[in-house]
Formats: structure tokens, C-alpha cells, sequence
């Protein structure tokens, strides 16, 4: 990646200068609006860090779940300010509007070294917008609020990774509009994940799990090709079990997927693993009953929501000599602990690896959240990811808007 980065930046020198950052601060939050996982939060930590520290006026924007283009109080970015604050050990300030009078103003009055969190980004429908004149329109009020007094321009630093694959105003045309840098994070997911797609050490070994195959089918294509085994777990195995012919219950299944997952199966037959076994209950729930079948033999009513021991046994031993690895996605529903046992013991099997030097990538927020909440050390991974949408559309070959205009 020929890019600017931000040890260019602080370089340059970036006292008193107005810097504009995209970061991925899209935590999630429970019914009483705490965050449940920080990674986000501590993952942009680095950049704007380095940022205050040097002295940068900084102005940090970014998005929380899905708002439809208008103000919604239940995604306000407030709980991530304070998340943010405590974390850089400086106060946080929140402007009560996007690119609005208070947005201006608090922009206006910052002093070097101070940190400026706008709200959510997406609570203004040109975000999001598919028409490029609009979206310019806020990308040009974003790099208005970093303008120097004397009318020189500030400056734009991309460190959101999980929204690079978004041609969106604060991603991509803000870069089009000012002096731009990758920031710590991006300039590290780019670098990890040319590594998982060009100089793998073999055996190269992806685990893939997550709901719906329609989601992972590009970069099961892509990465069959690839990969010496494509282990495939969670809710897309049981598609792969009705292609093979097995009863799957009432277990998630994605039926129009069928055909494809049996030409994926014939094409690549010495590549995809799936579970020998499967961890099943009568309903979707903490306190289900869970009872252990043969993947062949899931009982009409029931529905998989785990694999199970043997299943796990199997993995290990197909990830116990990897020296590459990319595990995308959960083994089952981690959030039930009689449905977590196989996410974590695929996970142990990779810490495992990596113990004996493998180099292994987590890809996603689920894949992370699992990590925390199983309570594994995150630094038994290499590298764990903070964008899985961005990853996947980057193994599958796919041209990253967010990355291709830091190029420019």
C-alpha cells in the first residue's frame, strides 16, 4: 500500500493544526446504552493518542449502528464519548450535532491537543448517500471544521478499518478533499491482510463460521483456492450438511444456497471440513437443553446451535500444524454458554497454533467479541481484526474505496 501514514504525519508536524479522523467507534450497546465491547474504543486508541499528544486539534467522526439518516437518541455516540475519554485519559468533548452550529462552534474553540467527538456521522443522510454530490456536500462541512484560521486546510486520517469498504462522505470524499493518512489501525489491517493473501506460510488453514453461506461465499471461493482447509462451522455449516444430503432439523438453513454449496463441495471435496457432529436443543435459548448428535442425524424439531466435542477434535487436530491461519465468525451461539464450547475450543486450537508459531488472524466483530467474552487472551492471536465486512470484501479480491483513495 503506497499511502501516507501517520508517522509521515507527525513527522510533518501537526501542532495546532486541525486533524480530521475517521475512526470505527461502532460498539455494541445493551438495552441501558452501556457498551458491552470496548474493542472498538481501545483499538482507536493509538492514532488519536499520538494525534493529541503532538499537539493536533483533533475532530474524531465516526457511526453507531444504523440510524435512517436522522438524529436517534438511542444511537447517540455520548456513551462512547465517555468510553473514549477514559480510555485516552483526557476529556472527550461531544458536539450535540454532525456538521451543525454546535459542531462549528466547539471546532472553533479547541485548543492544541484537544479531542472533539461529532455525532453519529450517520444521523446525516448524505453519509450514506448514493449520489456523489451529496455525499460531497458533508465531506466539504467535515474538512470545514479542521480549516485553519488562515483558511489553510487540515487534515484527513482514515482509521476506521471496519468502514473502508464504504464509498461513503467521511470515508471517501473527505480523502478527495484534503491532505490524507492512514492511521495506526488501517495501516495495520492493510498490512496483515496482504500478508494473508499473498506470503502465507503453508499449511494455510481458514476456519469460517457466522450465520448465512450467501455472506461468506465469495471468500469461500476465493479462498478455497488457497487454503490447504476451509473448515466451515456455525449456522452456513448446515447448508453445507442438507447439500450433502443430511436431515438438518429446524437448524438455520439457507435452502436457495443448496446447489452451490454441492458444487462447492465436489470442487473443492479435499478442502472444506465440515463438523462430524453437532450440539442441538428444541428451541433458541440460554436454557434449552442440549443433547449431542451425529451431523447425519439431526432429529426433525431440533436445531444445531453449536458442533459439537467431536467436531472440535477433529479442527484441532487440522489446525495443530497451520502456520497460517484466518478464522472468521463463530462456531455457535458463544452468547449461550451450553451453546459456546465449540467457538471456544476452535479458538484454543488456534491460540494453540499460534503458540508454535503460526501467524493467525481473527476477521470480525463476532470473532472478537467471542474471543473477550469467552474470557481466551487476545494476545494468543496475531492480529485480531476490528472490520470483518472490510476483511472479507479484502480476501475476496475487491477494491476497498476507504484504501483506494489513500492511494491517490
Amino acid at each position: 500500500m503506497s499511502v501516507k501514514t501517520l508517522d509521515d504525519l507527525l513527522a510533518e508536524g501537526v501542532q495546532g493544526r486541525g486533524v480530521l479522523v475517521r475512526s470505527d467507534l461502532n460498539v455494541p450497546l445493551d438495552d441501558d446504552g452501556n457498551i458491552t465491547d470496548p474493542g472498538r474504543v481501545i483499538a482507536s486508541v493509538p492514532t488519536l493518542q499520538a494525534l493529541a499528544e503532538a499537539g493536533a486539534k483533533v475532530i474524531v467522526t465516526a457511526h453507531l449502528g444504523r440510524p435512517k439518516g436522522e438524529p436517534d437518541p438511542k444511537l447517540s455516540l455520548a456513551p462512547v464519548a465517555a468510553a473514549l475519554g477514559e480510555k485516552l485519559g483526557r476529556h472527550v468533548q461531544l458536539a450535540g450535532d454532525v456538521v451543525g452550529t454546535d459542531a462549528l462552534a466547539r471546532a472553533e474553540g479547541l485548543t492544541d491537543g484537544d479531542v472533539l467527538l461529532l455525532e453519529n456521522i450517520r444521523f446525516d443522510a448524505r453519509e450514506t448517500s448514493k449520489d456523489d454530490s451529496e455525499r460531497l456536500s458533508l465531506a466539504k462541512a467535515l474538512a470545514a471544521l479542521v480549516e485553519g484560521p488562515d483558511g489553510s486546510p487540515g487534515v484527513f486520517v482514515s482509521d476506521g478499518f471496519g468502514v473502508v469498504h464504504r464509498k461513503q462522505a467521511s470515508v471517501y470524499d473527505v480523502a478527495t478533499l484534503l491532505p490524507h493518512y492512514a492511521g495506526t489501525l488501517v495501516a495495520a489491517e492493510v498490512k496483515v491482510l496482504q500478508q494473508l493473501t499473498s506470503s502465507t506460510d503453508r499449511p494455510y488453514a481458514v476456519v469460517l463460521g457466522g450465520s448465512k453461506v450467501s455472506d461468506k461465499l465469495a471468500v469461500i471461493e476465493n479462498l478455497a483456492t488457497k487454503a490447504d482447509s476451509l473448515i466451515i462451522g456455525g449456522g452456513m455449516c448446515f447448508t453445507f450438511l442438507a447439500a450433502q444430503g443430511f436431515p438438518v432439523g429446524s437448524s438455520l438453513l439457507q435452502e436457495e444456497m443448496v446447489d452451490t454449496c454441492r458444487r462447492l463441495l465436489d470442487e473443492y471435496a479435499d478442502v472444506i471440513h465440515l463438523p462430524v457432529d453437532i450440539v442441538v436443543a428444541d428451541k433458541f435459548a440460554a436454557d434449552a437443553e442440549a443433547e449431542t448428535v451425529a451431523a447425519d442425524r439431526i432429529p426433525d424439531g431440533k436445531m444445531g446451535l453449536d458442533i459439537g466435542p467431536g467436531s472440535v477434535e477433529r479442527f484441532t487436530a487440522l489446525l495443530s500444524n497451520a502456520k497460517t491461519v484466518f478464522w472468521n465468525g463463530p462456531m455457535g451461539v458463544f452468547e449461550f454458554p451450553a451453546f459456546a464450547a465449540g467457538t471456544k475450543g476452535v479458538a484454543e486450537a488456534i491460540i494453540g497454533a499460534t503458540g508454535k508459531g503460526a501467524f493467525s488472524v481473527v476477521g470480525g466483530g463476532d470473532s472478537a467479541a467471542a474471543v473477550r467474552r469467552l474470557g481466551l487472551p487476545e494476545d494468543g492471536f496475531s492480529h485480531i481484526s476490528t472490520g470483518g465486512g472490510a476483511s472479507l470484501e479484502y480476501l475476496e479480491g475487491k477494491e476497498l474505496p476507504g484504501i483506494q483513495v489513500l492511494e491517490s
